[in-house]
C-alpha cells in the first residue's frame, strides 16, 4: 500500500468534527503570520558581526551625547511637573543649547492647569523642497520619580547632536528638530501631552510633515541571549537577544519605515529590525509619533524598544551609567544619514 492510500484511510478515521479542527487551526495560525509576515518584511540585512573601532565622527558623537545624557539623567534627573522647577530647569538647559549652536528657537506654550509647558523647536531651512519637512523629535520629561537616562535623556541627547551636525548643512527639504514636554504619564495620549499639541498646531498651519522620526529610549545594549522581549505575537519574528535599533511604524507609515530602515542598514554596520503594525499591538504607539498619526503625518519611532529590553525603565535605576555610549553613537551616526536621505 503506498502513502497515498495509507493517507486517505487515516483520513477516513478521524471524524468530522476533528477534520474541520484539522483544517480551521493552521488556517486561523497562517490567517495571522502571514500578515504580520508581511508588514515585518525589511529591505535590507540587519547587520552582524563584530565592531570595529568608532571613527571620528562617532567619537564626536559619543562625546555631545553622553555630555547630555549625564546632564539631563543624572544632574537633573527626575523631570516632570510633579517636581516643581524641573521640567524648566531641562528646558532652560536644551534652550541654551540650541542658543549655542546659532539656532532661533522657536517656544510653543501651553498650561497643564496653571504650568506653563513649552516645546522647543528649530528649523534649518531646506532649498529645492523647503515647503516640505523632515521633523526629528524626542521628549524631555522623564516618568515621575524615573532618573531618565534612556527614557528619554538618550533620545533628546540625539536630537541636540543631530541638530549640531545638521545646522551646517544646506538639506533640499527643511529638517525641523523638536523637544516636546509631557510625553509621560498621566499625560500620555491626553491634551496636554507636548506633541499633541505640537502635531495640532502643524496641522492648523498646513505644515507641510513628509516624515516624523519619534527618537525614543535608544541608548540601551545587550548581547547575552534572553535580554529581549517582545509584545505577543512579534517573539515569533525576532530574536532574543537586545543588540538592535528597533524602527517602528503604523500601518499607514509603511513606506516610510522602508525608506528609513533601507537608508539606515544601507550605510551603518549596526543591528537593525524595523516594522509596520497595527497601532493596537502593545508598544506600536507608546511615544510621539502617535500624535503625528492622529493628525494624518507618517511617523516613525526609532528606539531600544524600553520596557521589552531595559530592566531599568520608569524607575530611578535608569541612570548615565547603564547606557552603552559606544553603540549609541553608531545609532545616532545611523541617523544622520538616514535624516540626509529623507532631507534629499
Amino acid at each position: 500500500m503506498d502513502w497515498a492510500e495509507r493517507a486517505k484511510q487515516l483520513w477516513g478515521r478521524v471524524s468530522t468534527r476533528n477534520r474541520r479542527r484539522l483544517v480551521f487551526y493552521p488556517s486561523l495560525v497562517l490567517a495571522v503570520l502571514l500578515p504580520l509576515r508581511w508588514l515585518t518584511y525589511m529591505p535590507g540585512e540587519s547587520y552582524h558581526g563584530p565592531f570595529g573601532p568608532l571613527n571620528l565622527e562617532e567619537e564626536l558623537y559619543k562625546t555631545d551625547l553622553e555630555k547630555h545624557v549625564r546632564m539631563l539623567g543624572g544632574t537633573i534627573g527626575d523631570r516632570n511637573i510633579a517636581r516643581p522647577g524641573t521640567l524648566e530647569k531641562t528646558r532652560d538647559y536644551l534652550e541654551k543649547e540650541l542658543a549655542s549652536m546659532n539656532f532661533v528657537v522657536t517656544k510653543q506654550t501651553f498650561y497643564v492647569g496653571s504650568v506653563a509647558c513649552d516645546n522647543l523647536s528649530v528649523d534649518i531651512a531646506g532649498a529645492a523642497k523647503a515647503q516640505e519637512i523632515v521633523l526629528v523629535g524626542a521628549h524631555y520629561d522623564s516618568a515621575e520619580d524615573a532618573a531618565g537616562a534612556d527614557d528619554n535623556g538618550s533620545g533628546v541627547a540625539a536630537t541636540l547632536a543631530l541638530a549640531k551636525v545638521f545646522r551646517g548643512k544646506t538639506p533640499g527639504r527643511t529638517v525641523r528638530f523638536v523637544l516636546f514636554a509631557n510625553e509621560e504619564p498621566p499625560y500620555f495620549w491626553t491634551e496636554t501631552m507636548g506633541s499633541v499639541q505640537y502635531a495640532r498646531a502643524a496641522k492648523a498651519r498646513g505644515d507641510a510633515i513628509v516624515a516624523m522620526l519619534s527618537l525614543e529610549t535608544i541608548g540601551y545594549y545587550k548581547e547575552e541571549a534572553g535580554t529581549q522581549h517582545y509584545p505577543f505575537p512579534m517573539s515569533a519574528f525576532y530574536g532574543d537577544k537586545g543588540d538592535f535599533i528597533g524602527f517602528v511604524g503604523n500601518t499607514a507609515s509603511r513606506g516610510l519605515v522602508h525608506e528609513i530602515i533601507g537608508a539606515f542598514r544601507g550605510n551603518t554596520q549596526f543591528p537593525s529590525e524595523g516594522a509596520a503594525l497595527p497601532a493596537f499591538i502593545a508598544g506600536v504607539g507608546w511615544s510621539d509619533q502617535w500624535s503625528f498619526w492622529k493628525e494624518g503625518y507618517p511617523g516613525v519611532m526609532v528606539t531600544d524598544t524600553a520596557p521589552f529590553r531595559n530592566p531599568n525603565y520608569h524607575t530611578k535605576n535608569d541612570l548615565p551609567d547603564t547606557l552603552d555610549y559606544p553603540r549609541f553613537a553608531r545609532v545616532v551616526r545611523g541617523l544622520e544619514h538616514v535624516i540626509d536621505v529623507l532631507a534629499h
